[in-house]
């Protein structure tokens, strides 16, 4: 995301500089970014990535181009406002700034439906996730953070692993009787063979198709729907009041429900091996060795912190 300044605060994004010309420190020309802020505040070791930047592609990392960047915006700041702020310190609040929004998303999925996800653990992947996975817990109040082995090609990996899936969808705004229920099995009925006859078309073996059917149901006169499982009308009223009372802490009873919508997701297993390079083993009661020992920048302050490998943890 593309760092700025519009005359009275700091804006991070919604512009990215993509991979091409990419943040400033890859010396393509590009623009002052969140990973720029990572490499002003040495949470990014240019000394520790390869040599693949600039318009050759044989270059390090520019920190000392990212350092004047900062300088100058830092400078332009000044001029606008009458605040100071050296350039690791505004380079830390774009960071803040990123953060907060990260943390702001992961609520929007979590708090806002009812988890506390001081309870979980966070996952972090891709090639930023490390750099930023810290300061989004601590937003959240988690306290662990798993990193996997492969966690900067973790998309990748998994797009290889992944399932093959075709969903169908179908409007039946009906109320959730006995009644109905006959209607509305058909019509999963027919969803269902049309999601497993695309994955068929894909190649996928049969004995590799389950499929998964649920329902929409919402209060009647209300426009909010939860989805369940289909099954019985009991099972399917009992699971949406599970649903409602975590989202919304109230029932309606003697309100029938309506069934919204009725979906029906394919799913070709994936028969792909599942295998990761195993680690090198270390004496469990031994610390890991520290490989080299820098600086980075943190809460208004640079520190000294030892380096590690990740392959010999």
């Amino acid at each position: 995301s593309v760092l700025g300044f519009d005359g009275a605060r700091l804006r991070v994004g919604p512009e990215s500089a993509g991979a091409n010309p990419g943040p400033a420190a890859y010396r393509r020309g590009g623009p002052l970014t969140v990973t720029d802020c990572n490499v002003m505040l040495g949470k990014i070791q240019p000394d520790h990535f390869p040599r693949v930047f600039g318009p050759r592609a044989d270059e390090p990392l520019d920190r000392d181009g990212v350092a004047a960047k900062f300088a100058a915006l830092a400078d332009a700041i000044h001029a606008a406002t009458g605040r100071r702020d050296t350039p690791e310190a505004l380079a830390e609040g774009f960071l803040e700034i990123a953060i907060g929004s990260m943390a702001n998303a992961i609520k929007k999925i979590s708090v806002q439906r009812g988890h506390d996800v001081s309870r979980y653990v966070l996952t972090t992947f891709g090639g930023a996730g490390g750099q930023h996975a810290c300061g989004v817990a601590d937003a959240l109040g988690m306290t662990q953070v798993f990193a996997h082995p492969l966690a900067g090609v973790l998309s990748a990996y998994g797009m290889g692993l992944a399932d093959q899936t075709a969903m169908r969808e179908r409007a039946i705004e009906a109320v959730l009787s006995d009644e109905t229920l006959p209607a509305l099995n058909a019509a999963l009925d027919r969803l269902a063979d049309d999601a497993v006859g695309a994955l068929l078309e894909q190649g996928v073996p049969p004995e590799r198709i389950a499929t998964e059917r649920r329902v929409h149901l919402r209060y009647q006169g209300t426009d909010s729907a939860l989805d369940v499982p289909a099954g019985s009308v009991a099972a399917m009223q009992h699971a949406f009041e599970a649903a409602y009372r975590q989202r919304y802490a109230f029932l309606m009873p003697g309100t029938p429900l309506v069934v919204e919508l009725a979906s029906v997701e394919a799913i070709g297993r994936s028969d792909a091996p599942v295998e990761i390079a195993p680690l090198a083993p270390r004496d469990a009661g031994a610390a890991p060795r520290a490989h080299s020992a820098v600086r980075f920048y943190s809460g208004g302050q640079w520190h000294d912190a030892a380096l590690y490998v990740r392959d010999t943890l």
